[in-house]
């Protein structure tokens, strides 16, 4: 098991879900284990919707930033999200551990149905799995588009933090 940096993009930086110094962010940490990315994430109350049940949008946002880290962790390479398709099996409760797991999906998988991206040098298919007590709560298969310098600060509108350059394709 390697733990993964949370400061690769600055101790200041300002991700929801990963940002050390985030006020009310996920504070994500992440851990390379054998061919899979994991976190763990117990929500609390700030992140509920119905009464004891994480906000729909908020577990989509869990796995999207465990698929993101994915690429760190696996790829040494940063994406911008582009499709996530997903399916709740049951709900996320408040106040339980949730374990996150993000894998890079093969190349050679059939695409996704309805959305119909394929893993390419420019393309990445991860698969996230959400499990809470023991069962699985959340799947999703995300795909997130490779960057070089140039498209990501056109994507950003500016500068890419000095911090992001070494992650760009």
């Amino acid at each position: 098991m390697d733990v993964l940096d949370g400061n690769l993009f600055g101790a200041d930086q300002p991700c929801f879900g990963c940002g050390p110094a985030h006020p009310i962010g996920f504070r994500l940490a992440f851990t390379r284990e054998d061919d899979a990315v994991v976190t763990r994430f117990t929500p609390d109350g700030r992140y509920q919707g119905p009464p004891g049940i994480m906000h729909g949008g908020l577990v989509t946002t869990l796995a999207d930033e465990i698929g993101a880290w994915a690429l760190v962790g696996l790829l040494g390479k940063f994406g911008f999200t582009a499709t996530i398709s997903g399916k709740l099996s049951r709900p996320i409760r408040i106040g339980a551990e949730v374990v996150g797991r993000g894998r890079l999906a093969h190349p050679t998988h059939p695409t996704h149905p309805t959305h119909p991206t394929k893993t390419t040098r420019r393309v990445v298919r991860v698969g996230v799995e959400l499990v809470q007590a023991g069962a699985t709560a959340f799947t999703a298969e995300l795909a997130f588009v490779l960057l070089d310098r140039g498209g990501a600060e056109r994507l950003l509108g500016g500068p890419v933090p000095e911090s992001w350059i070494p992650f760009c394709r």
